[in-house]
């Protein structure tokens, strides 16, 4: 990422890898209609990674399902890079999200009857592409599972098949990662493993990470947080540590 020289000092030029103008999704009809966003607009940096949080039903998940167009807004817009989202096809959609997009779920979603390196190359299978061999070893040293790539998922402990399901979203280096709730499964160990990989991931290979967490010391490891409350950005905090997390929550009602 550049930067230029003003008579304030330097200033970074900043490349957005993902943002949302005025989102509204609205799920149901009628007095049974629910305003799971309400108005969000957003940005996200490229090579930075930001934490959403909020309290349960403030629209978090509900976002990042928009913005990576594995849902459709009510109103409004998302964008991937320059490519606004609700103006593509299905079929440009689905090579959208094969191609710039990466997922991490809180369920592994790993394919049962493949090892741990064929799971990690899946996406790139399915695109029909290479791997990148440096690639490819970067990560898998990266996650700590190079004496692991032969076993298949059910030889893996959950921290383990989370690193290698984190790995199969970098494999295919997209623009951006999805993170719904990754450590959700987890012990504090294997959390904690998982999010040092995330973040050298940003700082070490660039990547764009973009993660819903309702754990404050998760959410300390990004760079920025971003606060939901009833469908609207309420609040964000660059440089979050938990105890200053911890705070605005309370201040914001809790999670």
């Amino acid at each position: 990422m550049s930067s230029t020289l003003t008579d304030q000092g330097p200033v970074r030029s900043v490349r957005l890898a993902a943002r949302a103008v005025e989102a509204v999704k609205v799920y149901g009809s009628g007095d049974a209609s629910v305003r799971a966003l309400d108005g969000v607009t957003v940005d996200f940096e490229a090579e930075r990674f930001t934490a959403v949080m909020g309290p349960s039903g403030s629209g978090k998940s509900t976002l990042l399902h928009c913005m990576a167009g594995l849902d459709s807004l009510t109103t409004g817009h998302v964008f991937i890079g320059d490519v606004d989202l609700t103006t593509q096809s299905e079929k440009k959609m689905t090579l959208l999200r094969r191609d710039k997009v990466g997922f991490i779920f809180q369920t592994f979603n790993l394919v049962p009857t493949l090892n741990a390196l064929e799971n990690i190359t899946l996406p790139l299978d399915i695109a029909g592409r290479k791997p990148e061999q440096s690639w490819i070893d970067r990560i898998v040293s990266t996650v700590g599972l190079a004496d692991r790539l032969t076993h298949r998922p059910s030889e893996l402990s959950g921290g383990q098949q989370q690193r290698v399901a984190a790995a199969r979203a970098l494999s295919s280096r997209p623009e951006i990662i999805f993170a719904d709730e990754p450590t959700g499964n987890l012990d504090s160990r294997s959390s904690a493993q998982l999010l040092d990989f995330m973040g050298a991931a940003v700082r070490d290979f660039g990547q764009t990470i973009v993660m819903v967490t309702h754990d404050a010391l998760a959410a300390s490891h990004a760079n920025r947080v971003v606060f939901l409350v009833d469908g609207r950005v309420e609040d964000e905090m660059a440089d979050p540590t938990t105890d200053r997390i911890l705070d605005r929550i309370k201040s914001l009602g809790g999670e």
